[in-house]
């Protein structure tokens, strides 16, 4: 039987534009391609500019992963000019990061994602008083009366008789894929309700130490706030005090909502425990230092790869070393002038259009030749995962006992075993167990602040570098951290004060680029292969597997020039 090739474009509930295209023989996915649509240039308008800026451009690379970006950011510059930034901006910055993973997981396991797995119409089957029952079974969360149940109920019974579903209209309702009793869907309906509600609370925390969000401000040697516990006009302990309630009350939503319900949902498809598995080979930079930015032995991230799903062992890491992280552009929308065959180390990266794919709108990509937007990073010339998955498959394989102690715990309760973590199922619950892990880490900076000022020191910044004249002719750094979505690291090149190099390789370039000059497929095209399809015109299980690496197309890929002008418009098809 002859391979059908179908096309998602694009692909929705995620953040930016994604195109799949899935070759499906006999039921399953037998290839597949994954093109980001959308052109990348920020690194040249960054050119010329003063380093100590970058942040603000870069932290608008999209409105999701704003703060991880601008934290990449002021660490290339503060490692390129030798910066130290002192304890309390260290563990602002921590806090600040956590906010955004507590904030960013939710929102993606109940708004972007748990749509593959729960089906909204079904809830309206469901008992509302075996709902109650079972929701108190597997948490103390105090929303789960048979009338609270029942109220829900009616509500969305309403939505669907008047035949607008509004953000849960175009599911593919009722596919043979979904396998939760209807009183499962009901609890993960009214938990995704409850969740925008909830996330619109935990990111006070950036707009307190940062000013606002989305995008909050950053400062290269330290934070731009001023604090200290009786400061009447700064960060005082009033407000430390609503972020320690901010913190207290998302650890609360994490453990009694997000964690019950991610268990619950999985306990019913774990056939996915081996489906969506992929490339087997993970790289994480690791971040949240205790002891400073520069001992990377105090991360509670802890850094590595693992080749071959052997967890046995763990290479180590060094972003500095040309022939460790390359990109290519034989596959991508670029060019490099020593030719498109070779891979450049990001400080002597090159970021050069040239376009040569079909104009839209069009049937297929032509595969064989260029066919994306995004570069294809490799480590030691391996195709490699990052995210949720690779962090804590590393923080076990390097024997970690807060990370084996929520895995085994997560495995015995579903009853798999270790290896069910190489699929979109661990894909997804890694990234619910690595939130219960942050929100436990979470009260630790927040109490070494308040120590910290307790003991007189009101620090913010490291001020002795700020004159660009004690700067030397040349410099280039390195900055990275884990974003929510995986490995991210900035790379500049500073020559008489301005940015004379700037590259970011973003964790959706290392997950979504194309193949590589060997042929060889990146995460998503390889995670999709031997994927089940039960029918190619509703693809829920492509879906599924695509949402659980959470991707965000815009840090991959951008679209305006420096004066706001279109450089490319794509047409996605229907």
């Amino acid at each position: 039987m002859s391979a059908n090739r179908i096309v998602i474009d694009p692909i929705t509930r995620i953040e930016g534009h994604l195109r799949i295209e899935a070759e499906i023989q006999n039921g399953k996915v037998t290839d597949a391609y994954s093109a980001g649509t959308m052109v990348r240039l920020l690194e040249e308008i960054l050119k010329g500019r003063d380093p100590r800026d970058a942040w603000a451009f870069v932290g608008r690379v999209c409105g999701v992963c704003t703060t991880v970006h601008s934290l990449a950011s002021v660490r290339s510059v503060e490692d390129a000019l030798d910066i130290v930034v002192p304890p309390n901006a260290e563990m602002v910055r921590s806090i600040m990061f956590v906010a955004q993973y507590l904030h960013d997981h939710v929102v993606h396991f109940y708004h972007l994602h748990a749509m593959d797995w729960v089906d909204v119409v079904n809830a309206l089957k469901a008992d509302p008083k075996k709902t109650s029952e079972l929701a108190q079974s597997i948490s103390n969360w105090p929303k789960s009366s048979p009338g609270y149940f029942s109220d829900l109920q009616k509500r969305i019974g309403r939505f669907v008789e008047s035949g607008q579903l509004g953000i849960f209209a175009n599911g593919y309702w009722g596919h043979p894929a979904y396998k939760l009793p209807p009183e499962v869907n009901l609890i993960g309906l009214a938990h995704y309700l409850e969740a925008l509600e909830w996330q619109k609370e935990i990111v006070r925390i950036h707009a307190i130490f940062g000013g606002k969000n989305p995008h909050p401000n950053f400062l290269v040697g330290g934070m731009a706030c001023a604090i200290g516990l009786d400061d009447a006009s700064g960060i005082n302990a009033e407000r430390l005090a609503y972020v320690d309630q901010l913190l207290r009350e998302a650890k609360t939503f994490v453990e009694q909502v997000y964690i019950p319900d991610l268990l619950a949902i999985a306990s019913f498809y774990k056939d996915w425990g081996a489906i969506g598995g992929g490339l087997g080979s993970y790289l994480a930079y690791g971040d949240l230092p205790v002891n400073g930015y520069r001992d990377e032995s105090s991360f509670k991230f802890p850094s590595g790869v693992i080749l071959n799903k052997d967890i046995s062992k763990v290479y180590d890491v060094d972003l500095r070393k040309d022939e460790e992280v390359q990109e290519f552009v034989q596959r991508s929308w670029y060019k490099y002038e020593g030719g498109d065959d070779k891979g450049l180390h990001p400080w002597k990266g090159e970021t050069v259009l040239n376009y040569t794919g079909p104009k839209p709108p069009y049937e297929h990509l032509n595969v064989e030749e260029k066919y994306s937007f995004l570069k294809t990073p490799r480590w030691n010339g391996n195709a490699v995962e990052v995210g949720p998955l690779a962090r804590v498959l590393v923080g076990y394989a390097r024997g970690r006992e807060d990370f084996k102690e929520v895995v085994d715990a997560a495995l015995s309760k579903l009853e798999v075993p270790v290896t069910a973590l190489f699929s979109t199922l661990g894909r997804t619950a890694a990234r619910g167990l690595e939130t219960a892990l942050v929100a436990g880490w979470a009260r630790e900076f927040y109490d070494s602040l308040i120590t910290n000022l307790k003991n007189g020191d009101d620090r913010m910044a490291a001020t002795e570098k700020f004159d660009p004249k004690t700067w030397p002719a040349q410099a280039q750094g390195v900055g990275h951290t884990e974003a929510p979505r995986g490995a991210l690291a900035h790379w500049i090149v500073i020559q008489d004060q301005k940015i004379d190099n700037y590259q970011l390789v973003v964790p959706t370039t290392w997950n979504a680029s194309p193949r590589d000059p060997e042929g060889k497929s990146s995460a998503y095209e390889a995670a999709l292969k031997d994927t089940p399809v039960a029918n190619p015109e509703q693809p829920v299980e492509i879906l599924r597997t695509i949402h659980s690496f959470d991707p965000c197309m815009a840090c991959a890929v951008h679209l305006y020039d420096e004066e706001g002008q279109h450089l490319s418009r794509v047409q996605a098809l229907g």
